[in-house]
């Protein structure tokens, strides 16, 4: 059936006030934008995580940071901007100098296993295992130019949308342009790749996906592309990566299990494990049990240059 424009704001309303959806907003392609970005694992102390937490959470780059259930119990993904002092590695010798982490690790994705998960609407359990995968290196863009006007307008528009019948108008009169320029621009930054969507960020939880279980594998180096594949052809997997080891984390492969509890995502790592042949000295899971950040970058703001002076 066809909705009413009023219908549809409404609606839209009423999920937002429900906290179902956390927010409208552009997501504009960090590294498009001349970001650098990583997860990272570091090791707190783990009776008072949530100082360490603290303090990781007052970079303006932390979009999001988890408590795991693993001696690495602080997982958060952290981004630096082009023209920043200290850069990346920088910015975290400042962050494990301050938290007193153990250990921090980088662990950028080295490979990208994809897989199209439409399958699964038509096809079984055992066509699905056979699906053909790719492995590449993740389609991360490398910077793309841009200019004085196209971040003025990344500032008028970031952050939470209304939900108007007429959403964009506010940033355009800031932006002292007309609405349908502002269009036009938007539509030119999608094809330059730096605008990648303007989407509803749901809260996953409260949509019924409460369970996320990261199962993490030991994987032989001459067989992380074919065992990857493999896993990335199951069920319930939405995302596998190659990240790099380190001597106090051996594991290469990275598989991401949502599901509505964790008695769902154990039985897709479980199925994994069987299928690949790993024993259960070759893998781990860790399960988010806090959430300590989760948040929209925004990008251009006065706050990294702040946060650096303060901290190098």
């Amino acid at each position: 059936a066809e909705l009413e424009l009023g219908d549809v704001l409404a609606r839209t309303q009423r999920l937002l006030d429900g906290r179902i959806i956390r927010e409208i907003t552009p997501i504009f392609d960090t590294r498009a934008l001349g970001y650098e970005s990583m997860l990272v694992a570091a090791k707190v102390d783990a009776e008072h995580p949530q100082r360490a937490a603290q303090i990781v959470n007052s970079h303006p780059g932390v979009s999001h940071n988890y408590l795991r259930t693993h001696d690495f119990n602080l997982w958060f993904t952290i981004a630096t901007p082009p023209d920043s002092e200290l850069g990346l590695h920088g910015t975290l010798e400042a962050l494990m100098r301050e938290t007193g982490a153990e250990s921090m690790r980088e662990l950028p994705t080295l490979t990208l296993f994809k897989i199209n998960m439409n399958l699964e609407m038509e096809m079984g359990t055992d066509a699905l295992a056979a699906a053909a995968v790719e492995a590449a290196p993740p389609r991360e863009l490398d910077a793309q130019p841009y200019d004085e006007d196209d971040k003025a307008l990344i500032k008028a528009l970031q952050g939470p949308m209304a939900a108007v019948e007429r959403p964009y108008d506010e940033a355009a009169s800031e932006l002292g342009i007309a609405t349908e320029e502002l269009l036009e621009r938007l539509r030119s930054m999608v094809d330059r790749k730096i605008l990648r969507r303007v989407a509803a960020i749901l809260y996953h939880r409260r949509a019924g996906f409460s369970a996320n279980g990261m199962g993490v594998w030991k994987v032989p180096e001459d067989e992380i592309i074919e065992v990857g594949a493999r896993m990335a052809s199951f069920r319930g997997v939405p995302h596998c990566y190659q990240r790099p080891t380190y001597e106090d984390w051996p594991y290469s492969v990275f598989t991401m299990a949502h599901g509505r509890s964790k008695e769902e995502c154990d039985a897709v790592l479980d199925s994994i494990a069987e299928d690949c042949g790993i024993g259960p000295e070759g893998r781990a899971t860790l399960y988010s049990s806090t959430e300590y950040k989760k948040i929209r970058l925004h990008y251009f703001t006065d706050d990294y240059a702040a946060w650096e002076a303060e901290h190098s």
